[in-house]
């Protein structure tokens, strides 16, 4: 493969994206293929340390996320970008960025009821954001807008990651 592609997985926090992720990028490189994965917390602390959780913020840092993914996308990686995203004007200029470069892009949405990412809550961030200790949480005091057409949709309160990876990797087989 000359040119790699990008696989955006955006869903609440909580949702099972980075288990998807992980995952998929897991099947990848069975396949022998170079893949990076970006995942949201890991990349905040190296490419955005400043940024802090406004939509502004949060604009300025998918935005650099995505011009990485596309400079690795352009130099024959697979991409896995698993962030939350909120909101789809930035979802959208992410796949312009992307695309623009002849690249492929895969939107992939994580679908998790509020209330079962709550009562998952794996970083505790639920539980400090309905205690007012934490501000622009996803979800409950600034919103996550659904995408409207993605590529895949997984579901992960009806199907197992393993299932939910399956479907991911149905549209990957579609590029590679």
């Amino acid at each position: 493969m000359n040119k790699g592609f990008v696989v955006w997985i955006t869903g609440l926090p909580g949702s099972g994206k980075t288990t998807i992720a992980r995952g998929v990028a897991e099947k990848l490189r069975q396949k022998g293929l170079k893949v990076e994965l970006l995942d949201g917390d890991e990349v905040r602390r190296w490419l955005s340390p400043e940024a802090g959780f406004t939509r502004e913020d949060r604009t300025r840092h998918l935005i650099r996320v995505a011009h990485v993914a596309k400079l690795l996308a352009r130099n024959g990686v697979i991409v896995i970008a698993s962030f939350v995203s909120p909101y789809r004007d930035v979802r959208r200029k992410a796949r312009e960025i992307v695309e623009g470069e002849g690249i492929p892009f895969i939107e992939v949405y994580v679908e998790c009821s509020l209330e079962e990412c709550i009562r998952r809550d794996p970083k505790g961030l639920y539980k400090r954001a309905l205690r007012g200790e934490i501000k622009h949480m996803t979800g409950i005091d600034d919103p996550y807008e659904s995408p409207e057409n993605p590529e895949v949709k997984v579901n992960t309160e009806k199907y197992s990651a393993n299932e939910n990876i399956r479907r991911v990797m149905r549209e990957i087989e579609k590029i590679i």
